[in-house]
């Protein structure tokens, strides 16, 4: 999918020991790029970065906070990246009202001092910022939210990720006109193997599945855009490679998404879950106060025609996929074959 740019290309990954900090070190070091991850320790048990054995696999592995400037800054500077991929945050949206000063505080700030890292440095090259697709002032309208639409957020977690974008074109016009390159990356609801996050729908059904509980949903009609987690890590790589390449002209925000099939509700895809499963039931659990958007969707044409990236897996795919993953692992299989097979599947399925 990516030739052999990635060879011997030294990569920082913030957030290597989260779902999709994980996923993405275990692809770029499959692909040969000398990888250096730096993040707190993984907070879930299991956790995929353990059970594919990450820390084995890439050159170094810094567990640090991304506040702590003097350890940030001396990782940067030891390793001498090329190439940075910026994952670490509080990504979940109850847990930002619950802990609103340590979301704002890790998202924004913790961002900052990886930017400001990454320019004293001197040897970054391409910089990919991850947001979320809830940077944008949801008015729950019935349309893919463009890159040029307003950023906002109702929630904590999603205003803290509309300050990063904010931040960040900010940042690209102040300090980066003669220095790296840097896009921003919004992505929208992300699934796969190896998620123990509490509050996250699939998660919460195979735990359920797995205890001959009933899965417990709290939104049923929710709507948002469903894929599997390489599909906006391939984003993100080929965001990266074009950056190193070509350079300002791409140092944008993009949108990473699946196609409109794969928009669905909550109950479709814990129904969809059920059943490549063989097992389970839901029922609906009583919604407490905390706001949750009811409809989110996301345009990528930009990425299809700016990027020429496209999506490869529609949703049913990405719910088998993701399915397959814990069936195996409580199988006791050994995931990191595993979850390196499933990558070579979606790279040989298309071409970018």
């Amino acid at each position: 999918m990516f030739s052999d740019f990635y060879k011997n290309k030294r990569i920082l990954i913030t957030g290597h020991t989260g779902f999709k900090g994980s996923w993405l070190s275990l692809w770029l070091s499959y692909l040969g790029a000398k990888v250096c991850g730096y993040s707190l320790s993984p907070n879930t048990t299991p956790s995929l970065f353990e059970e594919i054995d990450i820390a084995k696999k890439t050159e170094k592995s810094v567990i640090g906070s991304i506040l702590d400037k003097t350890v940030l800054q001396q990782t940067f500077d030891e390793f001498k990246p090329e190439i940075v991929f910026h994952l670490a945050a509080q990504p979940l949206v109850r847990l930002s009202y619950a802990e609103p000063v340590l979301t704002y505080e890790t998202n924004v700030i913790g961002t900052l001092n990886v930017l400001e890292a990454a320019r004293k440095c001197g040897s970054v090259r391409s910089f990919v910022n991850v947001t979320t697709d809830k940077c944008y002032e949801n008015k729950e309208v019935k349309r893919g939210y463009k890159e040029d639409d307003p950023m906002g957020g109702y929630d904590p977690y999603s205003s803290s990720k509309g300050c990063v974008e904010i931040m960040s074109a900010s940042y690209r016009r102040s300090f980066l006109q003669n220095g790296y390159f840097m896009a921003t990356a919004r992505a929208g609801n992300v699934i796969g193997g190896g998620d123990w996050a509490l509050d996250r729908l699939i998660p919460d059904c195979i735990r359920a599945i797995n205890k001959n509980e009933k899965i417990e949903i709290r939104s049923p009609f929710a709507v948002r855009p469903w894929q599997h987690v390489l599909e906006p890590l391939s984003g993100y790589m080929l965001l990266a490679k074009r950056l190193y390449e070509a350079g300002s002209v791409f140092a944008q925000g993009y949108n990473f998404g699946p196609e409109e099939d794969s928009v669905l509700t909550v109950a479709d895809v814990v129904q969809k879950v059920i059943s490549a499963y063989a097992k389970g039931s839901m029922q609906i659990q009583q919604s407490d106060d905390l706001h949750e958007a009811h409809l989110l969707m996301l345009s990528i044409e930009k990425a299809k025609k700016v990027l020429n990236w496209h999506p490869i897996w529609n949703a049913d795919t990405a719910i088998e996929e993701t399915v397959e993953w814990y069936r195996r692992f409580y199988a006791k299989e050994k995931m990191s074959a595993f979850s390196l097979k499933q990558i070579e599947k979606y790279s040989n399925k298309g071409t970018l």
